[in-house]
């Protein structure tokens, strides 16, 4: 791997520079924004994403508390890597999942891969990066956050794309439907329970490794926990641990309000 470095380097920097370049924009679009306008503009993607004044409030009410104990920045920059690391991950893992469900043969591949990515640990993933990217460049730990987060929104789109009824595609064949329509006029629409249980399970997975990539210079919560630890400031890794802990429910209630939505959409 030493040996072959230099050689990777050159082919990855390029390749992955976008992601820094996305990262950065990011989180400066957070950080930059005033709170009176992106705490609205955060409580509308609530409101979009759950249609519940009850989960509106509490994301408002979680914000300001937030902002209270003076950790709103650093809450917004760990919302940003996430927003944007898990947005990746569904736009690519989702085509993967989809691909994964139409050729057993691809299935039989990836899931070797999936497994070993699910099952190293979390720091692992850090290692062969930091000998191939710089430390203090963005896309070491969106690398990082993507590989480790990926993997549910792969298996869960998968597999619910294979548990759509037989009866179901029967009677698409039987109206004479084409792959493409079946896929986006039926499988996709039938699946997507699973498939936004996979998207919540990879908002969380994000979440998780944010914390730990602040070893490697990812800015946000991560940051004040490790400070805490380093410096023995029981106060700062305990406040800063609660609001990890509050984004964490923030982002698994309001995925989980909009996956009642889809299944409610679906018995109707």
């Amino acid at each position: 791997f030493l040996a072959m470095k230099d050689a990777l380097r050159v082919v990855l920097d390029p390749l992955t520079q976008p992601l820094s370049w996305i990262l950065e924009g990011a989180l400066y679009l957070f950080q930059s924004t005033p709170w009176f306008i992106m705490v609205p503009l955060l409580a509308l993607v609530v409101y979009f994403a759950s249609k519940s004044i009850k989960l509106v409030g509490f994301v408002v009410v979680c914000l300001i508390g937030l902002a209270f104990v003076d950790l709103y920045d650093h809450a917004m920059q760990t919302l940003a890597i996430i927003f944007v690391c898990a947005f990746l991950c569904v736009l690519f893992g989702v085509p993967i999942g989809i691909a994964m469900s139409r050729s057993n043969r691809l299935q039989r591949i990836t899931i070797p891969i999936l497994d070993m990515l699910q099952t190293l640990p979390p720091f692992v993933y850090l290692i062969p990066l930091i000998f191939l990217f710089s430390v203090t460049e963005p896309k070491l730990y969106g690398i990082a956050i993507i590989l480790y987060a990926i993997v549910p929104v792969i298996r869960l789109t998968d597999l619910g794309i294979r548990l759509v009824d037989k009866d179901v595609i029967e009677a698409a064949d039987s109206f004479g439907m084409t792959d493409q329509q079946k896929l986006f006029g039926v499988q996709i629409p039938l699946a997507l329970p699973n498939i936004m249980a996979g998207v919540n399970q990879t908002i969380m997975m994000s979440l998780a490794m944010v914390v730990i990539a602040s070893l490697v210079s990812a800015p946000g919560l991560g940051v004040l926990v490790l400070r805490g630890i380093r410096n023995l400031e029981l106060g700062v890794g305990l406040v800063s641990g609660l609001a990890i802990v509050l984004l964490a429910i923030i982002l698994d209630r309001v995925t989980k309000a909009a996956l009642a939505r889809v299944n409610a959409a679906q018995k109707q």
